[in-house]
């Protein structure tokens, strides 16, 4: 499980979430590792277990018109309800005014507390969305990541087989490049998988005689994309290392290759002088996109075989 601290949370949301560092300076280097965002009303009253350590607690309306009802000794001790487990954050939403012993609870913890204007419902919503990508278990993988009719196709092989050569060829037909050498895939979801570019080779792609390109300025804006979900594998491979294996030329069977507990669909084209394999890349695609319509051109052609030598009996 991947993990964020507070302070890296703040830096890439203050702006969405209108967030204000007001207490806890100290603790942006606590860590987040679930994107769960709790809303703690009943720990406020001393139900210890809504508390969850490592989370962003949001006080909302309800909370904080709960907190001004009580008189100071009350107050005080629905705050130490609140701050009885490692909490990683404090957000009162709202544009609520924020008590002077909250304030005071949170440096004595160092536990960082900030302010939104946004509605909490709305807060929670956005960040929650963030931390799911943020601490999204993840792993890294070599090849060309590409978006091609609208997929994304993981383009692998060995060293020298043509991968970037490729790649710069759909490019040049209208599709988009995520990564070139190594991918980043996150699992966002129990059947998502993600795939991103690391910062440092944001839209670079290297071609053996050209060297390092810069996609963006040879190609525009629109051939580069930061992220996409995993929706197919493309091995490719050299056509003699089939010479002695049989072939099966129908396919009856998909393949899959599992990447971080997830089943994604797999085919193999074999690299020959002569083959168009960016053809071979956009039809490959399309045809997937057939199979999860439930067009299936092989099934198709058996029917019609069977049919027809029933005929001929």
């Amino acid at each position: 499980m991947a993990q964020i601290n507070v302070a890296e949370l703040f830096k890439q949301t203050r702006r969405k979430l209108k967030l204000n560092w007001v207490a806890g300076l100290n603790g942006g280097s606590k860590t987040l590792t679930s994107e769960t965002v709790s809303k703690p009303s009943l720990a406020l009253i001393g139900h210890l277990n809504f508390v969850h350590p490592n989370r962003v607690q949001v006080l909302g309306c309800a909370e904080m018109d709960y907190l001004r009802s009580l008189n100071t000794a009350d107050a005080t001790r629905a705050i130490g309800n609140l701050y009885s487990t490692d909490l990683a954050a404090i957000i009162v939403a709202n544009g609520e005014k924020v008590p002077d012993t909250l304030m005071a609870a949170a440096n004595s913890h160092t536990t960082p507390l900030f302010t939104s204007t946004l509605r909490s419902p709305e807060l929670m919503d956005i960040l929650s969305h963030f931390l799911a990508q943020a601490v999204a278990e993840s792993v890294s993988r070599h090849g060309v990541f590409m978006e091609v009719q609208g997929f994304g196709a993981l383009i692998k092989g060995d060293a020298g087989i043509g991968k970037s050569e490729l790649a710069l060829e759909l490019i040049s037909r209208g599709h988009r490049i995520i990564a070139d050498d190594i991918v980043d895939f996150f699992r966002i979801s129990p059947e998502r998988i993600e795939g991103r570019c690391p910062p440092l080779l944001q839209d670079f792609l290297e071609v053996r005689g050209l060297g390092i390109l810069n996609i963006r300025a040879l190609f525009g804006d629109n051939s580069v994309k930061p992220t996409k979900p995993l929706d197919l594998i493309i091995q490719l491979e050299m056509a003699d290392t089939h010479a002695q294996q049989p072939l099966d030329r129908l396919r009856v069977k998909t393949e899959h290759e599992d990447v971080l507990g997830v089943k994604i669909p797999k085919i193999h084209i074999p690299i020959a002088a002569g083959r168009n394999i960016a053809v071979l890349v956009e039809v490959a695609i399309r045809n997937h996109m057939l199979l999860l319509r439930g067009v299936n051109g092989t099934k198709q052609f058996t029917q019609r075989q069977m049919r027809e030598m029933k005929k001929s009996k």
